[in-house]
């Protein structure tokens, strides 16, 4: 099975990793990676994003581990729009996380019109952190959470 997904991934954390645990559990994957220009349109909080060849790099280190793991392949491509690679033929599933599966649905509507199948969406729930909430690289950037989920330091729950 050809497995698709894609996002910014700065930082990479537990979140992420659960994602791409799960695609390699249904096959071999191909991410698309956001350019640094879409990167920047599709933050629903506005933040610096680290540049591109950064961010590949890192997921890259994550996605080689995984891989092994599973046995499986891999693939990073650049996303330049929204909707990305998981519009072209070759791919059968796509793993998103809850708030994007609406693209996933999207994405399944441009499929169909242009002739092809619609993907399994397959929906990985959100991995919270220590205090409940969900893990998100803009709560780690604002320094709330590591990218495991941990509390840092400065913040504790008795500090809220």
């Amino acid at each position: 099975m050809q497995v698709a997904l894609g996002g910014t991934f700065d930082p990479v954390h537990d979140g992420h990793r659960a994602l791409f645990d799960r695609a390699f559990e249904l096959g071999d994957v191909t991410v698309g990676l956001t350019s640094d220009d879409l990167a920047t349109e599709t933050r629903k909080v506005p933040r610096r994003v680290r540049p591109f060849a950064d961010r590949r790099a890192d997921v890259d280190a994550e996605l080689a581990s995984l891989a092994a793991d599973h046995g499986r392949t891999y693939e990073i491509r650049r996303l330049e729009e929204p909707t990305g690679i998981a519009t072209e033929a070759g791919f059968d599933a796509i793993v998103v996380s809850p708030e994007t599966r609406a693209g996933a649905e999207r994405i399944n509507e441009i499929r169909e019109a242009h002739g092809l199948a619609p993907l399994r969406i397959d929906v990985v729930d959100h991995v919270p952190a220590e205090d409940g909430e969900r893990i998100s690289s803009t709560r780690i950037v604002r320094g709330e959470i590591d990218r495991h989920g941990n509390l840092t330091p400065e913040r504790t729950p008795e500090t809220d």
